[in-house]
């Protein structure tokens, strides 16, 4: 009952609510930078710093492997789209933007990663399992090994695979 309310909780505010915070970590970051910088906003240096901070503590708090923050590059690039009064320095509301689209696309790696460790590597598993226990010879031991116990090891070899 619980899982269902939070299903339904999450449905109807979780963008919301994953807004809020990211806009709460953004805002914590971009006063620590401008405190350190001096500067009124970010200039492309200490945007990218920013962006390794929150990098940092999103990978310490969402599960999966490591996320690599964008290449400066690919932060350029990006840059010159939400500095919206183009003076060359992202503001609070630019940097919080700016931060919404990162985000956005390491939470669709981080929740494709969760269906594939879940959902689909299990499932996987058990499919091998019945296949496996067709063979000569090998399928007698593997009939004897419990479905949950089979499926996990499986699941592990595959997150290892990947590199999850």
């Amino acid at each position: 009952m619980g899982q269902v309310l939070a299903s339904i909780l999450y449905k109807v505010y979780g963008k919301e609510l994953q807004e809020r915070q990211i806009r709460r970590i953004c805002d914590r970051v971009f006063d620590r930078i401008k405190e350190d910088s001096g500067e009124s906003g970010l200039t492309f240096e200490n945007l990218y710093i920013a962006v390794l901070i929150i990098y940092n503590d999103m990978n310490k708090h969402l599960p999966g492997p490591h996320n690599d923050p964008p290449s400066k590059e690919k932060l350029r690039s990006m840059v010159q789209k939400y500095d919206l009064n183009l003076d060359g320095l992202l503001d609070r509301d630019e940097f919080a933007d700016f931060i919404q689209r990162l985000a956005a696309d390491t939470v669709t790696t981080v929740g494709r990663n969760l269906i594939i460790a879940v959902i689909v590597a299990p499932a996987l598993a058990l499919a091998t399992k019945r296949s496996t226990e067709r063979i000569p010879g090998l399928g007698k031991a593997v009939k004897h090994v419990p479905n949950s116990i089979y499926a996990s090891a499986v699941t592990f070899a595959v997150l290892q695979l990947f590199s999850f």
